[in-house]
């Protein structure tokens, strides 16, 4: 019997409401389109176009290098314009296909086919034939997440619709306006999952989307939908698990060797495009939102379309807002550039008209009042780990477990003195990280 929720997280303001009414419009792009080769977890994908070739629509132009990588495919029909290095969303530069969108929108021929005739192998295939990636956020290859070495072995399908993200519905309108695309993505995956159960789960502030799913659910025995309380990170993994099964999962463990997959609920609909329609990852619904933005709402995006170009849809900003944000205001990204374009990890673009972090007063010293320690969902004394941190004490901050912080910001959102406390985590575990890269570079010489 799963919990409804977990131990630790905090209430941030939500603002959902500022989209989750509004119908999704289909979004046609501008004049180029931007197409970088590493929009998921794993080495880049490998161009398999020049400049000057002609392009369709859903035509394969990168393919995965390697076992962790992904397919790209181009989601305009079009000419190649140049492969050069291109912002990225989460800020820095990568190399990127850039293709002029000749607006003829001319697709090449999808082979559908039915689940009853495909193989576990056949269906892996297609998925990765597609492309198709963990479109939460986290970009790990969803034919590689479906076939673990212990695939038989797993008990557990939990499906995150929780979406606890503040301002994002793009998860929500999926699940409202397309729960048969993602119940057909579940059962594909319990299809190659053959010794598993799947466990919704969806936060109790969203009661439609959960009384649609149980509704169209009610004669799937292998399908089972769990109302959680509404907290943020209940989307996060750990905290997901353990609020649908029970099970205890250690940041640093995979969940699969616990015998648990985690998929997200818009990737289950890329999975069912993939498989049934033979339809490559080319688009996926964005929220555009917060208090600057005009319109708020969602987008049925293609991939590849400037950010610049999705604000104006929604009426653009109300003023000059403060900050722009890839993602949510807790894990998101700041952006300073929005001709860099929409991924398949990107789920939406946030403009405020405040940027509350930095009109903080400057942090007051610690109180200890423990709150950052009752926050951590993963159990962790933030406090301490500050003081090792800031100390620069990288063994003292390892004792501690720091290296486990998922970096969720539950711990600065609560502390009264605004001390920025996830910002320094992130920090030191970049430092960790890079001398262990060199140290493993050392060895090998």
């Amino acid at each position: 019997m799963y919990r409804s929720t977990f131990k630790g997280g905090c209430h941030p303001f939500e603002g959902k409401e500022m989209s989750s009414t509004k119908p999704v419009v289909n979004l046609e792009p501008g004049p180029e389109l931007v197409f970088p080769l590493s929009q998921h977890a794993g080495a880049p994908a490998t161009p398999v176009v020049k400049p000057g070739d002609e392009v369709l629509a859903g035509q394969l132009i990168a393919e995965a290098n390697g076992a962790i990588s992904a397919n790209i495919h181009s989601s305009v029909s079009g000419k190649v314009k140049a492969i050069q290095k291109r912002p990225l969303p989460t800020g820095g530069v990568g190399m990127s296909i850039v293709i002029t969108n000749d607006n003829e929108y001319r697709e090449v021929e999808y082979k559908p086919a039915s689940l009853e005739e495909l193989s576990r192998d056949q269906i892996l295939e297609r998925i990765r034939a597609a492309g198709v990636v963990g479109m939460g956020g986290a970009g790990f290859p969803t034919d590689s997440k479906f076939n673990p070495s212990n695939y038989e072995k797993i008990e557990y399908l939990v499906v995150n619709g929780a979406e606890c993200e503040p301002y994002l519905t793009s998860d929500y309108k999926n699940m409202t306006d397309s729960p048969e695309k993602v119940i057909g993505g579940i059962k594909i995956a319990l299809k190659v999952l053959p010794n598993a159960r799947a466990i919704i789960g969806i936060e109790d502030n969203k009661p439609d989307a959960i009384s649609i799913f149980r509704d169209k659910c009610s004669n799937e025995p292998k399908i089972e939908v769990a109302k959680l309380k509404t907290k943020y990170p209940q989307g996060s993994d750990r905290m997901l698990v353990y609020a649908t099964t029970g099970k205890k999962i250690s940041p640093k463990e995979r969940s699969n060797k616990f015998g648990v997959v985690v998929v997200n609920v818009s990737t289950l609909a890329a999975v069912y495009d993939a498989v049934i329609e033979g339809k490559p990852c080319i688009e996926r619904i964005f929220t555009v939102s917060g208090d600057d933005i005009a319109n708020p709402g969602n987008f049925r995006v293609r991939i590849g379309t400037p950010y610049n170009e999705v604000l104006k849809a929604a009426g653009g900003t109300i003023q000059d807002p403060e900050k722009y944000i890839n993602g949510g205001t807790m894990m998101g990204f700041a952006m300073y550039d929005l001709t860099s374009s929409v991924t398949k990890t990107a789920s939406s673009l946030l403009a405020l008209k405040k940027d509350e972090v930095s009109a903080n007063e400057p942090p007051t010293p610690c109180i200890n009042c423990g709150k950052c320690g009752f926050a951590c969902p993963i159990y962790l004394m933030p406090n301490k780990m500050y003081k090792l941190a800031n100390n620069g004490d990288k063994e003292g901050f390892l004792k501690m477990y720091g290296d486990y912080c998922i970096a969720c910001g539950c711990c600065s959102y609560v502390c009264p003195a605004k001390i920025p406390l996830k910002q320094s985590f992130k920090t030191m575990n970049s430092i960790i990280k890079a001398e262990k890269k060199k140290k493993r570079a050392e060895v090998k010489k």
